[in-house]
């Protein structure tokens, strides 16, 4: 049972984080690194993704590729996360919050990685 319900509530996190993308874009741009070019195209696409896996969790036929999908977004976000981390004008965040988005996603992967089995 709480397995499912944390089934939901990743799903409803991954879907509203999609949305976001578009309703509110501003955060998920500064977080591109420089050297990945096309940013709007690329927070678009993630956005677009995490809805779509979203979705693809709550039914059981496309479970367990949407939740490969979310591991394999996970590791591609991770360098606008380690961006952040790092990046000069992230220096006025809490470092707790800078830095600790990067374990956080370790945590996030085995999340999606228990709904491949």
């Amino acid at each position: 049972m709480i397995k499912l319900i944390l089934l939901y509530v990743m799903a409803a996190f991954y879907g509203f984080a999609g949305i976001n993308h578009f309703l509110n874009p501003k955060p998920y741009m500064a977080l591109m690194p420089p050297y990945i070019p096309y940013h709007k195209f690329f927070v678009d696409f993630s956005g677009i993704a995490e809805v779509v896996l979203a979705v693809g969790l709550l039914f059981p036929a496309t479970r367990t590729v949407a939740a490969w999908g979310i591991i394999v977004l996970l590791i591609l976000v991770f360098p606008a996360n380690y961006y952040m981390a790092v990046g000069e004008q992230f220096a006025g965040l809490s470092a707790w919050l800078r830095w600790g988005r990067l374990p956080l996603q370790g945590v996030l992967i085995l999340w999606a990685w228990w709904y491949t089995r």
